[in-house]
């Protein structure tokens, strides 16, 4: 597990660069294997998967809405496997990509943005594969029609 946690370490040395000037890929499948396969998570456990100290956790959910970890009946956080993917995926554009706060909040918009797109020409060619389907129905029930009259 360790070998995959390496991967999204932060650069060691600070430094600026222009947001404008980059378009990272980002590899929402990398994010997702170095997630154990649980349904919800304490702040620990989630400090541990990301390598991130449970401030800088907390920090997060004041700054992203996209990070809203439900509070358990003794007022603990749990984090769903989203939230978890949330984090990992704040910390490859704050981290990796240098993003700032600010330009991490807006990629992320554009990528759920994105996946919501996505999402929906799925659903719609779903629909239109059923649709399809049932049209090839009838025309089979036509053809066996046709040849009882004919």
């Amino acid at each position: 597990m360790m070998d995959e946690l390496d991967m999204i370490k932060p650069l060691k040395k600070e430094g600026t660069t222009n947001e404008s000037e980059k378009s990272p890929t980002i590899d929402l499948s990398e994010i997702a294997r170095v997630i154990p396969d649980k349904m919800a998570f304490k702040i620990g456990e989630v400090a541990d998967i990301s390598g991130l100290k449970p401030y800088v956790l907390r920090y997060w959910e004041s700054e992203f809405e996209a990070l809203s970890p439900q509070k358990s009946a003794f007022n603990q956080r749990m984090y769903s496997r989203r939230d978890v993917e949330t984090v990992l995926l704040i910390k490859k554009l704050l981290y990796e990509e240098r993003f700032s706060i600010a330009g991490a909040k807006r990629k992320i918009k554009e990528l759920r943005k994105e996946l919501k797109a996505e999402k929906q020409w799925v659903e719609i060619s779903d629909k239109v594969e059923l649709a399809a389907a049932h049209l090839n129905d009838i025309l089979r029930e036509i053809g066996t029609l046709k040849s009882l009259f004919a």
